[in-house]
């Protein structure tokens, strides 16, 4: 027996297991979360004795006669305090890693009551969060410490919501408490668990799959195959696509590791791996094709049916061969950058449950709908027999956008007639879901003697994985921002996706441009040093401005603000010794003439009104922009608006949260929606009046497809743009960021500089320190090799927001995206910096050379 208090209460148990499983499995105390299960998120902190601890390490012989509190055991106004500062300071996103946050918080002040920033930094160094950045979190913990070092009140700061005005995100409070629920949060009774066997090669054919003893298990209850799908074995995000098999049958080619051959299910979670240690698999091993060059090889065996090459992208403009001939200065160079893994703070998890004869779903997912249709794919249903309900969803950044445990749940339930929980160990998410592209780019840049840039080429090979998953529109977005936010016309860029058998590569912040900028944002500083300006002055020169026209022929609209960018940064590029400075754009919607709907219900239900969008949270805090439209559009108490949680039975389908794409295209339907019953309510007309009402709201941006024959064409609805410097102290370590943004209509300021700070952090990662080890086809990485950046290594932070025009005019009152944005900066002028630093170009990322990354050895 194992005796000891959580929270103040007795309570034991007769078997040993960890800490944290028992807390969140036998007492539901489930403002614990489950990052990592290996000590190196932090999400799992409770208080052991006082003393901040993480609860995956501990079992329960470990704890016997010690006090543990958790998130949900601390005193009332520690609550009240921490709930106040966290939301005030707009320290929550997608708000997974924040329970443990807070208690790490708590642990310091015990100890420091009056805490600087550094001492913050490190009391809360074991607690990784991949949306934030720290700034937010930093300063939230030191409201929270003047509070409670000097009794003071909780402060009643009522925003208007609108527009403009720092207002608490809707969801904020919950997420610090740990009340609000994610997936695997939840309990349903009768509910089983299921688990794959992925495959043991990066490419083999499988020969058999015998259940025998796995099914004698007594817990088993079942081990789904292929043969078990009653609809579709084949789905995919790309509907017209659909190459990623649910599982792999017997007889085919498995084409990566993380390929599912059969599932597992288990009255209990705990005997999941035993049972499938049971499944005897046997394969024909076969030499995996594991780059481009592999890949594109005559002769190369076809990982899927149509070949190797997934998708081939040609933007031609002008005539860049001739002008290049014709320049002072020419840069050729090659770049190479790696797979890099999304490290969401939650790992994938989802539930099926019978209803009726169809399922319903509770997701985490990016787009409920992708989701609805995928899995009545897979189970021949009806769209309408698979109601899908998102609950809260802990970070995503593309990489909750393909099917992960979804369709398995739902199979399960669907086979069983019983409700089936699908989570993802930490090493199943890092093993399964698709990464952010590596590339290998050969880009041409060239300009005149004064600095004016004339035309480029660029190659721009993209290993797309296994399979499709966005490997395509990342390579379009790749392809359309190569060039630059800049004023030439001559460009010639070709880009290949190609089938391997590493892990498969989708959508990851920035989509594709966070690899191409970093490519010729570093042959643009090489050209500045040949013409002999600074690399802000080439910047400056060449940025496009209202009425320019962009390298892919787009005219650039009024509220374009690119050069103020660069002008409010400039100071601290002036003034720094060593500096990176870089400017870049990205878009906001799907664009390329690909079908981009926004949909909202604004309906009035008990006395409220309710947002009803399926636009994903993930982090970025949709529902609090939804929030603000209406409220700017009704000018009404923010106290009267609900933004409900995406469901198919209730919200219409908005669209996968992509592309920066919600705020601006859902965010336009909100506000034609709100705009309807704004009639009614100037008519005279009460919320009582209108009980039971509902107006809907649709938005369809036109844009036009690469390669369009016109001479402008509309390549994206909207672009913001962005100008970043970064400075390096005297041990070659980043300084500072400076970072001045081009949002439009800012509609949180502390949100949104959330968002650059967020972004900015993961891009020094991507740029640094993070590595996703995959070799000869076998993921090693482990969460704590990834080289996450925690609280202590990040620099300070200064964010501003610059405009052009009235931001207030124009679709969604002229609110673009940030997410993406955010993210594609960093690299290009850290890179920029260590250049102006020794003259010496780092191709390659994470970049070598430098306090961060050593040289390799040759």
């Amino acid at each position: 027996m194992y005796s000891f208090t959580v929270n103040g209460q007795p309570v034991s148990s007769e078997e040993d297991k960890k800490l944290m499983y028992f807390l969140r499995d036998d007492l539901r105390l489930t403002g614990t979360k489950d990052g990592c299960d290996s000590g190196a998120c932090g999400a799992c902190t409770v208080l052991i004795n006082g003393r901040a601890s993480k609860s995956c390490l501990f079992t329960l012989a470990k704890v016997v006669g010690k006090d543990v509190t958790t998130v949900e055991g601390l005193t009332q106004r520690e609550k009240d305090v921490f709930a106040y500062a966290f939301a005030q300071t707009g320290a929550v996103q997608c708000g997974y890693c924040i329970p443990g946050m807070l208690i790490s918080a708590v642990g310091l002040l015990k100890k420091k009551p009056d805490p600087t920033d550094t001492d913050i930094r490190k009391g809360i160094r074991g607690n990784i969060c991949r949306c934030t950045g720290y700034v937010k979190i930093v300063e939230a913990i030191k409201v929270a410490a003047k509070m409670l070092r000097e009794e003071l009140p909780i402060p009643d700061n009522h925003s208007d919501g609108k527009l403009g005005h720092d207002f608490q995100r809707v969801d904020a409070v919950a997420k610090v408490l740990g009340t609000g629920k994610y997936v695997d949060d939840i309990v349903v009774p009768g509910m089983l668990y299921a688990s794959a066997i992925r495959s043991a090669y990066p490419r083999a054919r499988l020969l058999k799959i015998d259940t025998t003893a796995a099914l004698a298990h007594p817990d088993c209850v079942a081990v789904l195959t292929s043969k078990d799908v009653p609809g579709n074995n084949k789905i995919g995000h790309l509907e017209f696509i659909s190459d990623w098999d649910v599982m792999i049958p017997v007889g085919e080619v498995t084409r990566y590791v993380g390929d599912a051959v059969a599932l597992v299910v288990s009255r209990h979670k705990a005997s999941l791996n035993a049972i499938k240690d049971l499944v005897d698999v046997e394969y024909e091993e076969l030499t995996p094709l594991l780059s481009c060059a592999a890949a594109l090889a005559d002769g190369a065996p076809k990982i899927h049916e149509k070949g190797n090459l997934l998708t081939h992208e040609h933007l031609i403009r002008g005539n860049a061969d001739e002008k290049l001939a014709n320049s002072k200065y020419v840069v050729k160079q090659h770049y190479s950058v790696p797979i890099n893994e999304h490290a969401f703070m939650e790992p994938e998890c989802a539930i099926a449950i019978p209803e009726g004869d169809g399922i319903l779903l509770r997701t985490g997912g990016q787009g409920i709908y992708d989701e609805q249709r995928e899995v009545s794919r897979m189970l021949g249903l009806p769209k309408e027999k698979v109601h899908v309900h998102s609950e809260l969803v802990g970070g995503g950044f593309g990489g909750k956008e393909d099917m992960s445990v979804q369709h398995h749940a739902a199979l399960a339930s669907w086979c069983l007639h019983q409700p089936v929980k699908v989570l993802f160990t930490r090493q199943e998410s890092l093993l399964v879901h698709p990464k952010r592209h590596g590339m290998e780019m050969d880009f041409v840049t060239g300009c005149d003697e004064e600095g004016n840039l004339t035309a480029m080429k660029a190659v721009v090979y993209a290993d797309s994985g296994a399979y499709a998953s966005l490997g395509g529109p990342v390579l379009q977005r790749a392809c359309t921002h190569a060039a630059g936010p800049y004023k030439y016309q001559d460009i010639d860029i070709e880009g290949f996706a190609v089938y391997t058998n590493n892990p498969p590569c989708g959508a990851f912040r920035g989509f594709g441009v966070c690899q191409t900028a970093f490519a010729i944002e570093s042959n643009i500083n090489i050209l500045a040093k040949k013409v002999g300006i600074s690399p802000w002055e080439i910047r400056y020169r060449n940025a496009v401005a209202p009425g320019d026209t962009l390298p892919n022929g787009q005219l650039v609209t009024q509220n374009a603000a690119l050069k103020e960018s660069l002008l409010a940064v400039k100071p601290a590029y002036d003034e720094a010794k060593v500096a990176g400075v870089t400017c870049f754009f990205k878009n906001s919607g799907i664009g390329v003439g690909l079908p981009d709907a926004g949909r909202c219900i604004v309906s009035v239900e008990d006395g409220k009104v309710h947002i009803r969008t399926s636009a994903a949270g993930i982090g970025q805090g949709v529902g609090t922009v939804m929030t603000q439209i209406v409220c700017e559009t009704l000018d009404i108490d923010p106290s009267l608006v609900v933004a409900e949680a995406p469901d198919t039975r209730r919200t219409p389908d908005s669209g996968t949260t992509t592309a920066s794409r919600q705020s601006l295209i859902t965010g336009e339907a909100t506000k034609r929606a709100a705009q309807q019953l704004r009639v009614e309510l100037d008519m005279g007309r009460s919320l009582a009046d209108l009980e039971g009402r509902e107006f809907f709201g649709e938005f369809f941006p036109e844009t036009d497809p690469l390669n369009s024959d016109k001479k402008n064409p509309v390549s994206h609805v909207g672009y913001g743009y962005a100008a970043e410097v970064v400075t390096l102290d005297d041990a070659g370590k980043l300084g500072k960021f400076v970072a001045s943004y081009d949002i439009g209509q800012v509609v949180n300021p502390k949100a949104a500089a959330g968002q650059i700070e967020g972004g900015i952090v993961m891009g020094m990662g991507y740029a640094l320190t993070e590595k996703f080890e995959v070799k000869d086809g076998y993921v090693k990485a482990r969460y704590a090799t990834l080289g996450l950046l925690d609280a202590t290594k990040v620099p300070p932070i200064e964010t501003s927001f610059v405009h052009a025009g009235n931001n207030h005019d124009g679709m969604a009152y002229g609110i673009k995206g940030v997410g993406e944005l955010a993210t594609i900066l960093p690299a290009p002028a850290i890179a920029g910096a260590y250049y102006a630093l020794d003259g010496e170009l780092r191709p390659t990322l994470p970049l070598e050379n430098t306090p961060y990354q050593k040289k390799k050895k040759k």
